[in-house]
């Protein structure tokens, strides 16, 4: 079920206040999985729910596709928020059991990321071959044009200053990352951003 616009805005928006009227912001992830020619098998919009983290709920939706481990596969995941330390562990878990899997999650915001434990989830997602890359411009209008059901049109920014926050979020992920000894990561990182039309393919 795609998102409505209204959802987005809200939910995605990387200010780092939210607008009023005031609507508490929560996690949701909106993935697509490609096999390696590019060929779309699967997408959906997922989100925390009565105690079960989005990112729990995307790993037991994969898991129950049994997909064949003799063949690659892409997963591009959307997040509203990063990843908290359970959920980073699970992540990294299930990659390392998956290694047939490739990865990569872009989020608009980073959580609690002024705490060791949030940071260190983060530098294990990067360790374990699950990039973390916050989202500009382009990774917004892809969401919009694939996971929104929008009016038609380009996609024009919901929110003010979106590059500006992105950019803001993007030094302090740097930041942390480099802190944790893994500021080389992210340089290896930036070469798999998605364009803003194409999807990702392995």
């Amino acid at each position: 079920m795609p998102l409505g616009e209204e959802t987005f805005r809200v939910q995605f928006n990387n200010a780092h206040k939210v607008p009023k009227p005031y609507r508490r912001r929560v996690t949701y992830l909106c993935y697509q999985l490609h096999e390696a020619n590019g060929h779309l098998l699967t997408k959906g919009c997922l989100r925390t729910k009565k105690g079960h983290h989005a990112e729990s709920r995307f790993i037991k939706r994969i898991s129950s596709m049994d997909l064949d481990r003799s063949r690659s596969y892409q997963i591009t995941c959307f997040l509203t928020w990063s990843p908290c330390p359970s959920c980073a562990q699970e992540l990294a878990s299930f990659k390392r059991a998956h290694p047939h899997l490739r990865f990569q999650i872009f989020v608009s915001r980073l959580y609690f990321h002024w705490k060791r434990s949030y940071q260190a989830g983060l530098h294990q997602l990067c360790t374990s071959q699950v990039p973390i890359i916050v989202m500009g411009h382009p990774e917004f209008a892809y969401c919009w044009h694939n996971f929104v059901d929008h009016q038609p049109g380009p996609f024009e920014p919901p929110w003010d200053k979106l590059e500006y926050y992105s950019n803001c979020i993007k030094r302090r992920l740097q930041k942390i990352l480099r802190s944790w000894g893994a500021d080389d990561f992210t340089d290896n990182f930036r070469n798999l951003r998605l364009g803003p039309t194409s999807p990702p393919v392995a």
